[in-house]
């Protein structure tokens, strides 16, 4: 079974490909022209190969650092976006040079959440980057770290690349770091550690595997490449880590060979409404509830114990049940009437509002469950 799952990476045609802060900034040189050539080496291969890929590249602020001097210093968001201001250009500069060299044209496209969370929006970042693969075209992708502000950020480069991938409809996301995927154990500190090469479910188990801990110039360490790997294959988009130092690593995992760990897709799957709710919009305020609902019933008055935050009907909210997340979804009242409703049962709604627009608090519908029930 698990190499029958791989062999299906032979036949993707569409890939996106996140190359992390560690493989692309070097402290002493800035851009590290070594893998940017590889990368393009790699791609150019794939192209001729008949596959499409979409680069989603870390490293703009971590170079702006270089330039700046500013590798041991704590940065503030302000200085966040002029480090990125300054190392993203010198970011595009590599990936034109290598890919030209190659006869291949780049294009840069820089997002924001906010970008995703918008459907027109989010549509036209779609149409972009499929007109841009029928023209033969290299997309790359960075968050839009000049103008991002922390309601807006993606957190890291891996949760861009998850959410990437579902905009430009790829099967496959591969995730580039600096180890060789997830490991039962710290490879570090036990020589036991063992690779795990194919995970069929993202359990409580699975998410325990990993560190927390990133390299110095990343954002993120194994738990958001789990992270991420968990909002694509929700998507219907697999997800694998691999070893981006090795030459060829690439290149074998899509023959099908054992390497690197490939997350496959479960039953869980989410339609793009879900995925909107899950993984895009804000949420506005948390209901705690005194009583558990599941995926197919609705948060009704009675339910809730108490709630906070100020929210407008159908804004996101996270649902709580015994000190666990179980649930977001979309208010049918704003928190002003949810203030009078507090303590009341569903049939005293309308005495105490003057209209019934619902009788749920929130809707089966517009509810989706990311935690234990």
């Amino acid at each position: 079974m698990m190499m029958k799952q791989r062999e299906n990476l032979k036949h993707v045609k569409r890939i996106v490909l996140k190359v992390g802060s560690s493989l692309l900034a070097d402290a002493k040189h800035g851009v590290n022209t070594a893998m940017v050539q590889r990368l393009a080496k790699d791609i150019k291969a794939l192209h001729d190969a008949g596959k499409q890929v979409c680069l989603v590249s870390s490293g703009a602020v971590a170079l702006g650092r270089v330039q700046l001097g500013w590798l041991d210093k704590k940065l503030n968001v302000h200085e966040k976006q002029a480090a990125a201001a300054i190392g993203q250009p010198l970011l595009m500069h590599a990936y034109q040079k290598a890919f030209s060299e190659l006869g291949l044209v780049v294009a840069q496209m820089l997002l924001t959440k906010d970008d995703l969370r918008h459907r027109r929006r989010y549509i036209n970042a779609s149409n972009t980057s499929k007109t841009l693969f029928a023209s033969g075209v290299v997309p790359i992708v960075n968050e839009n770290d000049t103008v991002v502000v922390e309601e807006i950020k993606f957190g890291d480069n891996d949760s861009l690349g998850a959410l990437v991938s579902t905009v430009v409809e790829a099967e496959l996301m591969v995730m580039m770091t600096d180890v060789d995927g997830l490991f039962d154990a710290n490879p570090n500190a036990d020589n036991q550690a063992k690779r795990v090469s194919v995970v069929d479910s993202l359990t409580s188990d699975v998410m325990a595997m990993a560190g927390d801990v990133g390299s110095s110039f990343g954002t993120g360490g194994m738990k958001s490449k789990l992270d991420a790997a968990k909002i694509s294959t929700q998507s219907g988009v697999m997800s694998v880590i691999i070893h981006g130092e090795k030459d060829g690593e690439l290149t074998r995992l899509l023959a099908g060979e054992d390497v690197g760990t490939l997350f496959t897709c479960g039953s869980d799957r989410h339609s793009w409404h879900e995925h909107w709710i899950t993984n895009l919009l804000p949420v506005s305020g948390k209901m705690v509830l005194r009583e558990s609902v599941n995926r197919s019933g609705n948060v009704m008055l009675e339910h809730i114990q108490s709630f906070s935050g100020q929210f407008d009907k159908g804004e996101c909210v996270e649902i709580w049940y015994e000190g666990t997340l179980m649930a977001r979804g979309l208010t049918n009242y704003n928190s002003e009437d949810m203030c009078k409703l507090l303590g009341k049962h569903t049939k005293d709604i309308e005495v105490v509002l003057g209209y019934v627009d619902f009788k749920s608090m929130v809707h089966r519908d517009n509810l989706v469950m990311v935690g234990k029930s």
